[in-house]
């Protein structure tokens, strides 16, 4: 590839959004060729200045809803399995020092069937553990689709997570990370078999306690990974975002929250603390329309976000 098409990889537009300064990049379109020679050169790196300062960085990618079904409206979930080996591709050439999934893995048939869903499961993930590193799940509401939180979760395995944990935290290179489950119903009962309502999505009150504690307990700067919004109001928002944002403010470490759910992506700030809404892996049909994204934290705290194919690129400055 010559130099001045390196250079141009991307179509660059910046624009400013409540404090925010976003880099669009949108890959040219390219062969299958580019993807085969990750290993050799990567076209991907990104040209920040602050690129040889990063503490760690690390992968994440949302919403890939695979299944063996068909095509419904802008969803496109067979062709998360072929998106999601190109994630973990570039995440590998990168060597990120881990990459999260943050819900919504898998989908279902319709009719729905437990064991073809299962099977979904079990075909995504080994897709996604091929990713030589630690790797994570945060629930989302579709993985309960046909199944219970229990099965998803003994399916997938998070990298020195006890097995069958829907919320924990874990450290790496001096940040504590967290990751929540917001697929409760307003009862407190579990999302399961499909048993929910998306717009009911809810932190309750055991694991608020858990997060308090959690937070208290951290000697160093925290980033938390949750599926539903915790940010805007209306149905992609978890019904006691408020109250889940009050714990996160008043803790005074939190830099950064990444989300799904809300497949066209989000982004605002409150009270400091970025939350940042990653697009949906799933939406559309082609390799144009991936969407999946390297994130670098500075030894300043400042945070990186490089967005791939349709992904929304950032600069998240510390407060």
């Amino acid at each position: 590839m010559k130099k001045k098409h390196r250079d141009n990889f991307y179509l660059n537009k910046r624009h400013e959004t409540a404090g925010w300064t976003v880099t669009r990049r949108d890959f040219l379109k390219t062969s299958a060729a580019v993807i085969a020679g990750l290993s050799i050169r990567s076209p991907f790196a990104f040209a920040g200045g602050t690129a040889g300062r990063k503490n760690l960085c690390f992968g994440i990618v949302t919403d890939p809803h695979y299944a063996d079904a068909d095509t419904k409206g802008s969803r496109y979930y067979r062709e998360s399995l072929a998106k999601m080996s190109e994630c973990v591709a570039l995440m590998n050439d990168k060597k990120v020092n881990f990459l999260v999934e943050l819900g919504d893995f898998k989908d279902e048939n319709r009719p729905a069937d437990e064991n073809s869903t299962i099977q979904y499961l079990h075909t995504i993930e080994a897709t996604f553990k091929k990713f030589n590193g630690p790797s994570y799940h945060v629930l989302g509401n579709h993985d309960m689709d046909s199944i219970s939180k229990t099965q998803f979760l003994n399916a997938v395995r998070n990298t020195d997570i006890p097995n069958g944990s829907r919320y924990y935290s874990f450290d790496s290179k001096d940040i504590h990370f967290i990751v929540l489950d917001a697929n409760y119903r307003s009862d407190g009962s579990d999302y399961d078999h499909g048993n929910y309502d998306w717009t009911d999505a809810n932190i309750p009150p055991g694991q608020m306690d858990w997060l308090g504690k959690d937070l208290d307990s951290a000697s160093n700067p925290v980033i938390v990974f949750v599926h539903q919004r915790l940010d805007g109001e209306g149905d992609p928002t978890i019904r006691n975002a408020a109250d889940v944002r009050q714990i996160l403010h008043r803790s005074n470490k939190v830099l950064a929250v990444f989300q799904g759910h809300h497949h066209s992506g989000a982004y605002s700030r409150i009270d400091g603390i970025h939350y940042y809404t990653l697009k949906a892996m799933v939406e559309g049909s082609g390799t144009d329309n991936n969407s999946y994204a390297v994130i670098d934290i500075h030894k300043n705290l400042n945070i990186t976000v490089t967005g791939y194919r349709r992904a929304l690129s950032s600069e998240l400055e510390k407060v």
